[in-house]
């Protein structure tokens, strides 16, 4: 396997671990609601558990070699990354997450692939070739079989819900699309440690804008979800999913998100008692294929 293969083989791993990961935070975030239904101190909660661990990302990057100061351009380009990426797409996330289940809100987020290779066309001046566009088409089709019967016994919000997930959304596919240029300059590590953290403390300063001390006062368990959702589908799977889109780009990590829904769906079964029906395995298994026809490509 050459330098470049094995690079690509590397970043469409990482991209589906992160996938996997960045899976369990609906289903966290539903048993935390079961605690309490207020998302601006969910997330203020989230962000507290990881915060430390960007800063150290952060101060450990700067202490290496190369690891000297970044242009004014970049760093004001991390920053509104992190926060368009981060801090709007996690709200809109969680406070979507009140209306519609965790199956539903994961296909509509999960429609940022298509975003993607929209504003990579536009933007990038990167059109997608007849593979990724066939992936696509197959994806999303198994993604409408799995999730068609999501719809049925919705939340009246279902409307605003579905809005604010979508834009969720958007956000992540711009953050991704600009992200990727930055990235390649300034190192993956070093840039997600910096956006999260500028993520992070703005999460914290709407919670002591909006919330008094006494909200902070819940049951344990919700300190225990928070910490979960910040270490295990925060820390980890942006930290991935940095250096995949470094490794393969926007394009390819985008499309193997689309294993995200497919996750949610088994694990919301397992954990949440959502039913999984013989049309959502079926559908499953069109997603994997179409993300086993993006990854897979054939040798030159």
């Amino acid at each position: 396997m050459t330098r470049s293969a094995s690079d690509r083989a590397v970043g469409l791993a990482l991209a589906a671990g992160a996938v996997f990961l960045f899976s369990i935070r609906p289903i966290l975030i539903k048993l935390a609601y079961g605690y309490a239904r207020d998302p601006v101190t969910l997330i203020a909660l989230r962000m507290v558990f990881s915060l430390p661990f960007f800063l150290a990302a952060a101060l450990w990057v700067r202490g290496r070699a190369g690891g000297g100061p970044i242009s004014r351009r970049d760093a004001v380009a991390i920053a509104g990354l992190g926060f368009l990426g981060y801090y709007l797409a996690s709200f809109f996330d969680f406070l979507g997450l009140q209306y519609i289940s965790a199956g539903l809100a994961r296909l509509l987020l999960f429609l940022y692939p298509t975003l993607v290779v929209a504003l990579s066309w536009v933007a990038l001046r990167k059109p997608a070739g007849a593979r990724e566009l066939a992936a696509l088409a197959i994806t999303y089709v198994g993604l409408a079989i799995v999730l068609a019967r999501s719809v049925e016994g919705q939340h009246e919000n279902l409307p605003l819900g579905a809005a604010l997930v979508f834009a969720s959304a958007a956000a992540y596919a711009v953050y991704l699309v600009a992200g990727t240029e930055v990235i390649r300059r300034v190192g993956s590590v070093r840039f997600t440690a910096l956006a999260l953290s500028w993520a992070s403390l703005a999460v914290i300063l709407q919670f002591l804008l909006l919330r008094p001390f006494s909200a902070l006062e819940l049951p344990w368990q919700v300190y225990a979800l928070a910490a979960a959702m910040a270490i295990g589908c925060t820390v980890a799977p942006t930290f991935m999913t940095a250096e995949a889109l470094r490794r393969v780009g926007a394009n390819e990590t985008a499309i193997v998100g689309a294993l995200g829904p497919v996750s949610t769906i088994a694990l919301g079964w397992l954990g949440l008692d959502e039913r999984m029906t013989l049309a959502q395995i079926l559908g499953s298994f069109l997603v994997v294929g179409g993300v086993l026809l993006v990854s897979l490509k054939p040798r030159r």
